[in-house]
């Protein structure tokens, strides 16, 4: 296709065919993607809720709230988690700027 000798509303006519094309595509790659997970649970026995709700990663992993799992535990004082995301508590920060290892506090 020679692009070169379109007027510039066909282009855009042709951008929009594209787009309304790829968004067809998309929706049916995703459904074909349902379809194979839906074959692979049933294959092996796993009912989609809990395959989807463990995220892949086991029941410790994730919760039904979707939160993420403890990674780290004051050992000193047990109600003080991290989960390894966002800002370091003040707790981890201490810690480590006392020389002792992050991964000594890893549950």
């Amino acid at each position: 296709m020679d692009l070169s000798n379109m007027s510039l509303g066909d282009l855009r006519n042709l951008q929009e065919q594209i787009k309304q094309e790829m968004k067809q595509r998309e929706q049916q790659e995703v459904q074909k993607a349902r379809e194979q997970i839906m074959a692979i649970a049933q294959s092996v026995g796993v009912p989609l809720k809990d395959l989807i709700a463990s995220g892949g990663r086991g029941v410790k992993a994730a919760t039904k709230s979707g939160s993420v799992a403890v990674r780290y535990r004051n050992p000193e004082d047990e109600s003080q988690q991290w989960t390894g995301r966002g800002r370091q508590p003040k707790w981890v920060k201490e810690w480590v700027e006392g020389g002792k290892s992050l991964d000594k506090l890893r549950v």
